[in-house]
């Protein structure tokens, strides 16, 4: 690699020889990829060495900063150990050890590996699909998710989704499922608060059950923030009166946190909101009695799992599923696999992450961070074009009225000419920032939005 090659020689080269994703690439000629030379904590540095504060994470995988030296140090370590073997007959330490962890932390074990989010969702499908195909009650096939779900891209969790955008091309590829009434809060009627609305939407799930629950497999939704719906948010009492009716009925439950665990939402996993319980975390994350299992049959874990480093996901589920593929017949097991499952460099980096949560008391140092935040964005929050301002955790967002055509391309390109790397969904603005996020990082996040919310 040549670091004295200029950015515009990389962008170049980009275009030519790669296929960029979820990207039109004629769009590019007028906004150009930007090329990363490094990074450094929150900032992302490119070739000519000008500096861009990493507000979304890198497509919220980031959580402790480019470059942590205590994720490399666990990545160079196993390296001199083993980069990787196949799962399939084997294990090793790093696969095991986290297994284990993830297990005291969520209340679900039996880990199964994936690579990313979207096949985590695949194979948490296909597990409650093939679980009820043991259980001798074929007949229940169906999904059911949120309007505006969004749960990946590949067949079967594009399935699932609710995007349009992304969906529409697709439908003759994909199997149909059913959506029901979302709980994000901005759908309230007026004078209805947000809980009320939850349990409005929760009701409507419960009426479409109680006709199909004889048909239906799951129900799988984003615990309390639905991402690409534009940072949507809603009560945590939705979660428990879904979690009440798929136990009335028969259902089971899937958590995709793929976007909003390891701490976005204010707890290490959005689900531990969903009901009152008696988990402390006296000061550390296993400290906590877990919540997770008292909601989700399924929880799907990716994105921040590595903190960034490397692709790998994770579906863990209950001792009553895994002891429906526990048995004789090999076609009764779950025969899904890919070929770097569990991989060693992975399973160390993921280690490693829930080390610095322990370590740094991340979960409670996110609460004050949060709230000097949520201080700084007073004069944002109050700005004439301003609608729905919101906040979960590390995660702010706000809708921008009379957003004209191609807002969300113009305020990414004014945001990087000021310093500021940060992508919109419509005119949906968000803040999902590293956790090493301090003071000054956050006023130039406000101090940028503000300027360019007076121009654009």
């Amino acid at each position: 690699m040549n670091a004295t090659t200029s950015n515009n020689a990389w962008s170049d080269r980009s275009q030519a020889a790669l296929w960029h994703p979820c990207t039109q690439m004629k769009q590019l000629v007028a906004t150009p990829p930007l090329p990363i030379a490094r990074g450094e904590g929150p900032w992302l540095i490119d070739y000519a060495g000008r500096r861009y504060l990493d507000a979304i994470s890198s497509w919220w995988v980031n959580l402790f900063g480019h470059a942590e030296p205590r994720i490399n140090a666990a990545i160079v370590d196993q390296l001199g150990r083993i980069e990787h073997v196949m799962l399939a007959g084997c294990t090793h330490a790093p696969v095991v050890e986290l297994s284990e962890r993830l297990a005291r932390l969520t209340g679900l074990g039996h880990a199964f590996y994936g690579s990313d989010g979207a096949s985590a969702i695949e194979i948490a499908l296909k597990m409650s699909f093939h679980y009820w195909r043991n259980s001798g009650r074929p007949a229940k096939t169906g999904f059911v998710s949120l309007q505006n779900a969004y749960h990946g891209e590949t067949i079967g969790a594009l399935s699932v989704t609710d995007v349009a955008l992304f969906k529409a091309t697709y439908a003759p590829l994909l199997r149909p499922s059913h959506q029901v009434m979302s709980p994000d809060w901005r759908r309230a009627a007026a004078g209805e608060s947000a809980e009320a609305y939850a349990l409005r939407a929760a009701a409507n799930l419960d009426g479409y059950l109680a006709i199909h629950a004889d048909t239906t497999a799951a129900v799988i939704v984003e615990p309390l923030v639905q991402g690409a719906a534009g940072m949507a948010m809603y009560h945590p009492v939705y979660l428990t009166k879904a979690r009440e009716s798929c136990d009335r009925y028969g259902v089971h439950l899937i958590a995709d946190e793929i976007a909003v665990g390891f701490g976005r939402t204010g707890t290490l996993f959005a689900c531990e909101q969903s009901a009152p319980s008696s988990f402390g975390r006296a000061g550390g994350v296993e400290a906590a009695v877990p919540n997770v299992a008292a909601i989700a049959d399924f929880i799907c874990l990716s994105k921040g799992i590595t903190g960034g480093y490397l692709p790998l996901s994770a579906v863990l589920t209950t001792d009553r599923v895994y002891a429906a593929f526990y048995h004789d017949d090999t076609a009764r097991g779950f025969l899904h696999s890919h070929s770097y499952t569990g991989n060693p460099l992975a399973c160390r980096a993921a280690l490693a992450v829930l080390d610095i949560f322990e370590q740094d008391h991340v979960i409670e140092a996110n609460r004050a961070r949060a709230e000097r935040f949520t201080a700084l964005l007073a004069e944002l929050r109050g700005h004439p074009r301003v609608r729905h301002f919101r906040q979960a955790g590390m995660i702010w967002a706000f809708d921008v009225a009379d957003a004209p055509p191609g807002f969300g391309r113009n305020f990414q390109r004014q945001a990087l000419a000021k310093g500021l790397f940060i992508r919109p969904i419509g005119n949906t603005v968000y803040f999902m920032p590293p956790y090493v996020i301090d003071a000054p990082e956050m006023r130039l996040m406000a101090n940028v939005t503000l300027d360019i919310l007076q121009t654009l």
